[in-house]
């Protein structure tokens, strides 16, 4: 229970460096310095009016200082953090599988995030989080399996895993920049962002192949649901609806992270 609670205080503070990737990145600013401030007046916020979540529902979605409304994406992202983060603690103890979890839920929710306010996808939390799952990949092993079918017998099941998230990062990647190719050449217009090439690779790399190419699946759908669900809604034209894919891209992740992995 202690440990519990102690993951869950973590997942909020994690949360709170999140809104702050969130924010700053796609603005080319530091996440370290200057220390938080308020947004709309640029007041620097005082510790006790920093703390996840509890801070928010005591200044009752307000700046302290100028009193315009606090999004409330910020107690979101860090309750939802903590959340997934108990989640992964409880279905699978203290691990480096649990990090591996932890980091990927971490990701995905600061580009999901990113994608739905400024519809960009940060290089350092996609080709920094691909790195990441490289290196996790050897160090919490991922099943092998399509590595299998060109690795020699024998190898050490490091370097399998780590073949496996290689493969995974390389097809995932290559198949949706074909996909935005294709499109581009068919509609005379960009449908797919490098950046969503690159988060598609970062989930090959901690996901390896098929898991990867499932939550681009799972995504894809949504995405095309909430689309048309638009397009219905609105009667506007679907070239007029910039679909935020890496969002869904990132929905999808979750979802066979938290959802689907545990079954496989």
């Amino acid at each position: 229970m202690l440990i519990a609670m102690a993951v869950l205080v973590m997942g909020l503070v994690v949360g709170s460096f999140l809104n702050v990737c969130i924010y700053r990145l796609p603005r080319d600013l530091s996440v370290v310095r200057p220390r938080s401030f308020c947004p709309k007046c640029g007041t620097t916020i005082r510790w006790y009016d920093n703390i996840p979540v509890l801070s928010y529902l005591l200044l009752k979605g307000r700046c302290r200082h100028c009193g315009k409304r606090i999004d409330f994406r910020y107690p979101a992202v860090e309750a939802l953090t903590a959340a997934l983060f108990v989640v992964a603690f409880l279905h699978l103890g203290l691990s480096l599988q649990t990090l591996r979890l932890w980091a990927l839920a971490a990701l995905l929710l600061a580009l999901i995030f990113t994608d739905l306010e400024t519809r960009i996808l940060p290089d350092e939390l996609t080709l920094g989080g691909a790195m990441g799952g490289l290196a996790l990949a050897v160090l919490a092993p991922l099943k092998p399996f399509w590595i299998l079918l060109v690795a020699p017998e024998g190898w050490p099941a490091r370097v399998l895993s780590l073949g496996e998230a290689a493969l995974g990062a390389t097809v995932t990647a290559g198949l949706l920049w074909l996909m935005g190719a294709i499109y581009r050449k068919v509609r005379k217009r960009e449908g797919m962002g490098l950046g969503d090439v690159k988060m598609a690779a970062m989930l090959g790399a901690f996901f390896g192949l098929y898991e990867a190419m499932l939550a681009l699946l799972i995504g894809s759908l949504l995405g095309s649901v909430t689309g048309l669900a638009f397009i219905t809604a609105t009667g506007k034209k679907a070239s007029e609806y910039e679909l935020p894919f890496g969002s869904f891209l990132g929905a999808g992740g979750l979802a066979v992270g938290f959802l689907v992995h545990p079954l496989l």
